[in-house]
């Protein structure tokens, strides 16, 4: 076989796996999440920015009475980070306030908060001890949640938020304690309710 025949059989082959491909993908229906004929649902999500920190929630991955619900905290500048989780309520020395999400009502945490990022240390002008913070950029906290109440797991939760961004630079934007999002719990799920 000369170079100009495997080529173009390399070709044919190539061409003829890519219509295969597309065939296959075409007989699926093409459905999305939580589209008719899609046994699971499509995950609840909401968003909302405060003191220079956009936090957009998700829950997912619902099943009976358990799901999971994400908080993804992206600071609006760049050079900002996020405090980690363990820092004291009050902060290090006053510095800083802790990342957190906790939940309450028809809903329980079933773990603790997990983040996507490591802590590293800083150490702040007048301040001592180290900081804990994630690097800058966004954080996504994670939490396992169980649906709590009335037998059914159907009604009412809230979840609060904190938070507080700072740069080595440009110094802190004011920190946010107990921001409360609503959640609808149904045996179905858990979606987001404005109130």
């Amino acid at each position: 076989m000369n170079a100009a025949q495997y080529l173009r059989g390399s070709r044919a082959a190539r061409v003829s796996a890519l219509l295969l491909c597309s065939a296959a993908l075409t007989a699926c229906g093409g459905h999305r999440a939580g589209e008719a004929g899609d046994a699971r649902p499509a995950a609840a999500t909401t968003s909302f920015t405060e003191q220079g920190v956009t936090v957009t929630l998700t829950v997912s991955g619902w099943h009976g009475s358990t799901g999971t619900l994400s908080a993804v905290f992206t600071p609006e500048r760049k050079g900002f980070h996020l405090y980690s989780t363990d820092l004291p309520a009050d902060g290090v020395e006053g510095v800083g306030r802790p990342t957190a999400m906790t939940v309450s009502g028809a809903v329980r945490a079933d773990g603790r908060p997990a983040a996507s990022a490591n802590v590293r240390s800083i150490t702040v002008p007048g301040v001592e001890a180290p900081v804990p913070v994630y690097p800058d950029g966004p954080v996504t906290l994670t939490l396992p949640v169980r649906a709590h109440g009335n037998g059914n797991g159907d009604g009412a939760a809230t979840v609060l938020l904190g938070y507080a961004s700072c740069s080595t630079r440009d110094g802190c934007t004011i920190p946010v304690s107990g921001h409360p999002v609503h959640l609808n719990v149904t045996a179905a799920g858990a979606t987001f309710s404005p109130r």
